[in-house]
């Protein structure tokens, strides 16, 4: 049979063929064709043959057609059919199928549809003619009956997709179907339900499969629907990150874990890959996903960023034309990150209304750490991500040595913090990825040696990190750390320094880097330039820190300053000791000649030699005996010479000979503009600094002898009496000497020590001696003077002068020695007792003690954070004997114990009469409980303790010291802040500065309210005016950021009702919040603006922020605008606040324009009388009116940009919010003409001073409402 049907198809007509087909029943039919197929034989063309006799023309033949294509896709599903015969027969109904009549493709697809919904496919090889069957279903012309009735072609197809979409389909198809849209032309409508389709599947579908469907979704979104696809792929990885972590974390008691943690980090690998590859194929995608993220700039930046769509984005870096953009927009984000989170720390007001989202750098962090599974195109952004974010905002430029932050205020902290995120991130890279190691060590050493101008220490300490990581692994850079060794005589002494540290472990693994290094250091030792020599010095004395000789003291003996004996490569053994020896031995050598070098290079030497000695104790005899030969030099063994130094030897003279003045007597000259005066002065300080060194020298040996204090103090006469020489004469000369305080000799140990002894030190048997010593109370101003000058080197530099300055460790614990020492002292004597006993030059002891632990308090903070605890332990007097129960005390309860001791010390004073009150010291003690009450945990009861005892003294205490007053509300408002909003305290504090400054309209009694005592008319006006203003613009500034919040969650709205009325519900508490800050400031803004200040920087700023308090109450109504489009009202209280501005503040805002120009203009008159013939003089005072009234104009627009958008909102709410608003009339903001005559010219001047005085007069008779008209006619 099937022999004759091909032969019969072979002929030029279809008719016998025809015929014949017409003869058999169609099982046969289907049986041959079954069996032909099932063999492998050419079934093809028989299929061939029975298409061709079986043309859709006719009905049968029609019908035969699609019992054949009904056979057909059955034996494909089979999977009895070899692969070969399966493709050719599908092959076959694809070409086929157009020839169909609409009808019959209709009930092909429904076929389709129902297998797919009823599970009936077996291999899916079939599905490849659905596409077609569509395809071809949208061409075909007229009606064609479907499910829902009579439909056209491209209806049925939208029909047949919808109900497909609506089904359950088998995990084992999705991929398959997925595929399979992408060959149907679909419409945008069609796009969004099988991508949603689709995106439902993903949690259904095994997670190895979810790849290539991935894959192919995004060949899908190309039709359309960009948006959905990106924002169901990111919500779905990111939901299963969280599941992962909250399964690793332990948080569920789970007996099994889901996935795997690397399987699950290879499948968003791979799709990471799947994205590079498609948006290459398509940039639409790539912006959209751009697009998608920005979005949340509007609003909250975690609602879109988390780990996998910030991988999405570093992936993206590697296509050149996105490459910008996303670095800017990752930057910007993690700013802002920063920024939000220390807003939040900041305000309570914040944190009761917003949830605590994780930080975009914890998000950024975990990527680099699941980068280690194959995320091979997201490493290469991670890079430069990190460089991005330490260039930009590292620190920027370098003052006298220091770094200076050149951004203050708010974005400090931000920018820090991103310098370190970006650190962090090149450190964790470097760790995880082998191959980009080498990449990294040569960008840092690149920038470390071509940015000598500008501050790099966060790279220094990076390659510190780094180093420290890897020593033996950096072995194989060694190359590229040799070649930076080449620089070292041309970088800065500090750049040298810091590049020796971080480095140097890789010195003791490497002999043929430190053979460089010390060719290099040679060379530079003979270098013409300073720094140069200054940098071999310090390299050298880093090698001998660091390079143990045999028998010298171990490092837990003796810590070093860079803490570098940490390192897990130190490989020394007996050896290792004796070729150490010989090349210590060989580096002594080469330092020896420095001694004949600038004083600079010496001084480096002499203080070097110290740390050496502490770290390489056997070095001790050949360091010795090279200072002992040095010393010899300068010293003259003459009984009668007093002191025994040739001084001349120690002072270059260049030019003329200078001869020096003998003996040093108070006749000498010892100005700084002469030579023999500046002679002179280095003489003095040479013998003042030896004074010290033996000062420290005979207490350090006398075993509490009497005859050694004796010594002691007869030294620190003479360095007295040389210091009130140059004192006396610096203070005579016209010049001071530039109020530079040489750094004292002594160290940090001694003086801790000596504190100790003079003011702790009971013991019987030190009694007598002591006594000495302790009968100078100039001695004692000086031991406490020292101790304050270290604290200020150690705020200023980081460290501190003499042995041990630069170790951190010393420093702490020297610290908490002195502190303790200085606060016994403070709190047993007080200012008061001390004071009245004896009445010397110069601050009292107790107030340089409080000053010295004001220094102490914030340095401690500023330099060591974490062993805070620590520090306030050691200042606990009672040494508890139960150690454990004193360690368990937190940090809270030990600040809140000191801070009651300067509570009371504070109440003390200010039990004073006024004429006895210290300002001084209140100001003092005011700044160390400002400090302390950091430490404060914000929820405790001693932080309520704190705020209501700082409340208490504002408001019962009365003094007009301006000082005093603002550091002390200052606190109050640092303390109220973390409790609660303070709007209401700046509410009363307005009613306060209202009553004691009177009102813009003399006719206006107003009532003192005398909420707080401090508030009086010596402090009302600017301090506490502009200490309230300035918080007051931190509410706003809060307002605004939770206003733009607001913002971004409506436009993230969905579409469906119930997203939208679950944010709405969700925004309630924050919209009320905003509310009744903003009501309740312009409560406080209606007191101010009648207040009469006084001109310059209140009325500036006042003018400022009521301009920024409108443009905050326009983005309300803006936002407001938004809310309508979905929901169409607006709350009563709403209302309530517009209708307050309209009767509170606009109406007095103009008043207040008036005030201010009447005010000026006055001034300015009274400036153009007084100084009719300076005309410089007259246009300063011009250039100043100009600018002081410049905000005038920026205020009205405020205004009027307030009520344009509160008009657009009252048509689209349908309530009327303009009833209780008067829109102004004043369009014109020139300076009045009149008055520019009346200055420049002398004619004119009475009718002038006419219209001045009628428009005066006006102001004060008119009713309110017609003053108010007045006032505006008079701006025109």
């Amino acid at each position: 049979m099937d022999q004759k049907i091909l032969s019969l198809a072979a002929e030029k007509t279809a008719d016998k063929l025809q015929e014949f087909l017409q003869t058999l029943k169609e099982d046969d039919l289907t049986n041959l064709l079954q069996n032909q197929a099932v063999k492998g034989k050419a079934a093809g063309a028989l299929l061939r043959a029975i298409f061709k006799g079986s043309p859709c023309s006719e009905e049968a033949g029609t019908l035969r057609r699609r019992k054949m294509y009904t056979c057909c896709i059955h034996l494909v599903e089979s999977g009895d059919l070899q692969k070969e015969v399966a493709s050719e027969i599908i092959g076959l109904l694809m070409l086929e199928a157009h020839h169909f009549p609409g009808p019959f493709l209709v009930e092909l697809a429904n076929e389709f549809v129902s297998a797919v919904k009823e599970g009936g496919l077996v291999n899916g090889k079939s599905l490849e003619l659905l596409p077609i069957i569509l395809t071809a279903l949208t061409t075909k012309k007229g009606n064609m009956a479907c499910a829902k009735g009579e439909l056209s072609g491209e209806e049925c197809k939208k029909q047949l997709i919808n109900t497909l979409c609506s089904g359950r389909w088998d995990q084992q198809y999705v991929i398959q179907l997925t595929s399979m849209f992408k060959d149907v032309p679909l419409t945008a409508e069609e796009v969004e339900f099988v991508v949603e389709k689709v995106l439902r599947m993903f949690s259904k579908v095994n997670l190895q499969e979810i790849p290539p469907l991935v894959y192919q979704l995004l060949v899908l979104s190309s039709k359309g629907s960009r948006k959905s696809v990106l924002e169901g792929i990111i919500a779905f990885f990111n939901e299963l990150d969280k599941q992962h972590a909250a399964e690793q974390s332990g948080d569920e008691l789970l007996d099994l874990v889901t996935v795997p943690s690397g399987e699950l980090r290879h499948v968003e690998g791979t799709i990471i890959l799947h994205f590079v590859f498609a948006i290459k194929l398509d940039y639409e995608l790539g912006r959209e996903l751009l697009k998608h993220l920005k979005a949340g700039q509007q609003g909250d930046f975690s609602n879109n960023l988390c780990p996998f769509s910030i991988a999405l984005l570093l992936s993206l870096t590697r296509i050149r034309r996105f490459e910008e953009q996303v670095f800017d927009l990752l930057k910007i984000s993690i700013v802002k990150s920063f920024k939000d989170l220390q807003l939040l720390q900041g305000s309570k007001f914040l944190q009761n209304l917003v949830l605590h989202r994780p930080c975009v750098s914890v998000m950024i962090l975990e990527v680099v750490k699941n980068s280690v599974h194959s995320w091979d195109h997201v490493t290469q952004g991670l890079v430069e991500l990190g460089f991005i974010l330490m260039d930009s905002y590292g620190p920027k430029k370098i003052l006298d040595g220091k770094t200076v932050e050149t951004s203050l205020g708010l974005s400090r902290m931000p920018n820090q913090h991103a310098c370190k995120l970006g650190a962090d991130i090149l450190l964790e890279t470097f760790k995880i990825h082998e191959m980009i190691r080498q990449e990294i060590l040569e960008r840092v050493l690149n920038r470390v040696v071509t940015r000598a101008s500008s501050p790099i220490s966060h790279f220094l300490d990076l390659l510190s990190n780094i180093v420290m990581y890897a020593p033996l692994v950096l072995q194989s850079c060694s190359s590229k750390v040799t070649e930076t060794f080449d620089y070292l005589s041309f970088l800065p002494l500090q750049t040298v320094q810091g590049l020796l540290k971080a480095v140097q472990p890789l010195l003791k693994v490497s002999m043929s880097m430190r053979d460089s290094l010390i060719l290099v250091l040679r060379k530079a030792m003979f270098a013409s330039q300073l720094d140069a020599r200054k940098s071999a010095v310090a390299g050298f004395l880093l090698l001998l820190k660091n390079f143990k000789v045999l028998g010298s003291l171990s490092s837990s003996q003796c810590s070093q300053s860079i803490g570098v004996s940490q390192v897990h490569v130190d490989i020394h053994s007996r050896y290792n000791s004796v070729a150490n020896e010989t090349f210590c031995l060989e580096i002594m050598d080469s330092l020896r000649r420095c001694l004949g070098q600038q004083a600079d290079v010496r001084l480096m030497l002499y203080e070097g030699f110290y740390d050496v000695l502490r770290r390489n104790s056997q070095l001790a005899n050949s360091i010795m005996q090279t200072l002992l030969s040095q010393l010899k030099q300068f010293y003259e063994p003459k009984p009668d010479l007093l002191p025994p130094l040739k001084l001349e030897a120690c002072i270059l003279t260049q030019g003329d000979h200078i001869s020096l003045e003998e003996p040093l007597d108070k006749s000498a000259d010892f100005s700084q503009s002469t030579s023999i005066g500046i002679k002179n002065n280095i003489c003095a300080f040479l013998v003042m600094g030896i004074c010290e060194v033996l000062i420290e020298y005979n207490f350090s040996i006398s075993n509490f002898s009497k005859n050694k204090f004796e010594e002691v103090l007869s030294l620190f006469m003479c360095y007295k009496k040389l210091s009130d020489i140059l004192n006396e004469k610096a203070g005579k000369g016209k010049t001071k000497m530039a109020n530079k305080t040489n750094d004292s000799f002594l160290s940090m140990k001694f003086v801790s020590d000596l504190l100790t002894a003079l003011f702790r030190d009971s013991t019987q048997s030190h009694e007598e001696s002591l006594s000495v010593l302790r009968s100078s109370n100039e001695f004692m101003r000086y031991a406490v003077n020292v101790a304050l000058q270290k604290v200020q080197q150690l705020k200023e530099r980081g460290h501190v002068s003499g042995p041990d300055g630069q170790n951190p460790e010393k420093i702490f614990y020297n610290l908490c020695d002195i502190t303790r020492v200085l606060l016994w002292r403070y709190t047993s004597i007080p200012t008061s007792v001390e004071e009245s006993g004896k009445k010397e030059k110069g601050k009292s002891i107790s107030l340089l003690c409080l000053e010295g632990l004001q220094k102490i308090f914030s340095a401690v903070q500023q330099f060591y954070q974490p062993k805070i605890q620590q520090f306030l332990r050691a200042l606990d007097v009672t040494d508890n004997e139960d150690r454990e129960e004193d360690v368990a005390v937190g940090v809270t309860q030990r600040a809140a114990f000191q801070i009651r001791q300067f509570q009371r010390s504070l109440l003390n004073l200010l039990s004073s009469q006024e004429e006895d009150f210290n300002s001084k010291e209140a100001y003092l003690l005011v700044t160390v409980l400002t400090s302390l009450s950091k430490l404060l945990e914000p929820s405790s009861p001693q932080f309520v303790q704190m705020l209501s005892w700082t409340s208490k003294i504002c408001k019962e205490n009365s003094r007009e010291d301006a000082l005093f007053c603002k550091s002390l509300m200052n606190l109050l408002f640092s303390l109220h802040v973390l409790y609660k909003s303070p709007v209401t305290l700046l509410r009363d504090l307005s009613q306060d500065i209202h009553g004691h400054l009177g009102d813009i309209d003399r006719d206006v009694e107003v009532e003192k309210t005398n909420h707080f005592a401090m508030v009086n008319l010596r402090t009302a006006a600017p301090t506490v005016c502009l200490l309230v203003l300035s918080q007051a613009e931190k509410v706003l500034e809060e307002v605004d950021w939770l206003i733009t919040k607001l913002k971004g969650q409506v436009s993230q709205e969905t579409l469906s009702e119930e997203a939208s009325s679950q944010a709405t519900a969700s925004s309630h508490p924050a919209e009320k919040a905003i509310i009744m800050q903003l009501g309740t400031l312009l409560t406080f803004f209606h007191e101010l603006v009648q207040t009469a200040l006084p001109s310059g920087s209140c009325v500036d700023t006042l003018l400022k922020d009521l301009c920024k308090m409108y443009t905050i109450l326009t983005a309300l109504v803006r936002y407001y605008l938004q809310v309508c489009r979905s929901s169409g009202r607006i709350p009563k209280n709403m209302e309530k606040l517009v209708k307050l501005s309209g009767s509170h503040l606009t109406p007095l805002c103009y008043s207040f324009i008036s005030y201010v120009q009447n005010k000026k203009s006055q001034g300015l008159k009274y400036t153009g009388e007084k100084k009719k013939e300076k005309t410089a003089a007259v246009a300063t005072a011009m250039a100043r009116v100009l600018r002081e009234t410049k905000p005038i104009p920026n205020l009205i627009f405020a205004i009027e940009q307030y009520e344009k958008f509160l008009i657009h909102l009252s048509k689209k709410s349908k309530v009327n919010l303009m009833q209780h608003i008067k829109l102004s009339t004043s369009r014109d903001f020139k300076i009045k003409g009149n008055i520019l005559d009346m200055v420049l010219r002398e004619d004119g001047e009475d009718e002038n001073e006419e219209d001045t005085a009628s428009e005066h007069g006006g102001q004060t008779k008119e009713p309110a409402k017609k003053k108010r008209k007045a006032q505006m006619k008079c701006l025109s």
